[in-house]
């Protein structure tokens, strides 16, 4: 008896039901779905991390062949690139990132795009907080830590004025959006 569910072959010729594609799937907060937040398929947020990742590094490539001349600045903020420690692998890991300054600390935001997972160069920031910042074509070594609740609460409202993205990045997550500052070490 068929229930019109597509059907497949087992091994020894029985037929099983077919697995429904992961491209069916909707992702669904509990907490963020009250909320209001988006609802995206499996693949398409899957997608959308990849090309994160691959703008990155082809950005990344673009600045630092060009010395920082072309792609300095991504919808009006200044670019930097943000070399850390793999926490797995222990290689060189660089990301490139919108930053704002906020006296001698720089400051990006761990949105990914409003990924509900971190981006890959915050947890390997918490593993080790020493990071290397290219700017233009001077380099610096930082120290990474999270902004405190005082800083977040003076700072973002900044962030989201400059850029709304960010803001639309909070609502499309369930997790709390980190802001980072970066402390340029004493020379």
């Amino acid at each position: 008896m068929s229930l019109g569910l597509p059907t497949r072959v087992g091994f020894w010729g029985e037929r099983k039901p077919r697995p429904l594609l992961r491209t069916n799937r909707v992702r669904r907060h509990p907490i963020a779905h009250d909320a209001g937040a988006l609802e995206m398929t499996y693949t398409r947020e899957r997608m959308r991390r990849f090309l994160i990742r691959a703008m990155s590094r082809v950005h990344g490539s673009v600045y630092r062949a060009s010395g920082g001349r072309l792609l300095a600045r991504v919808a009006g903020m200044p670019v930097l690139l943000l070399t850390t420690t793999g926490r797995e692998s222990g290689k060189p890991r660089t990301a490139a990132l919108t930053y704002f300054r906020d006296g001698p600390d720089l400051v990006v935001v761990g949105s990914f795009g409003g990924s509900d997972k971190p981006p890959a160069w915050w947890l390997n920031l918490q593993r080790d907080p020493r990071a290397r910042v290219l700017i233009g074509r001077t380099t610096s070594k930082v120290t990474a830590r999270a902004a405190t609740a005082e800083e977040h609460r003076r700072v973002w409202p900044v962030i989201t004025t400059t850029h709304p993205g960010y803001a639309r990045y909070e609502e499309r997550t369930a997790r709390p959006i980190p802001i980072v500052m970066l402390t340029p070490e004493k020379q």
